[in-house]
């Protein structure tokens, strides 16, 4: 099923979807990091919500 973009955050929230704006805009305002930053982070652990989270060093849950 394809992402409703009217919906404010993401779909999945154990995974990041860099191809998604919403979604970028999402994360990078949750934790306070820059897209390059998202980005880095999520081609060096993965999807994961939680395992990004770790290598930024930030919960999950902020």
């Amino acid at each position: 099923m394809v992402d409703d973009p009217a919906l404010r955050g993401p779909q999945d929230r154990s995974r990041i979807a860099l191809e998604e704006d919403y979604e970028v805009r999402y994360w990078t305002h949750k934790w306070g990091i820059s897209q390059e930053e998202l980005t880095q982070a999520v081609h060096q652990v993965g999807h994961s919500a939680a395992a990004v989270a770790r290598h930024l060093g930030r919960s999950e849950y902020d």
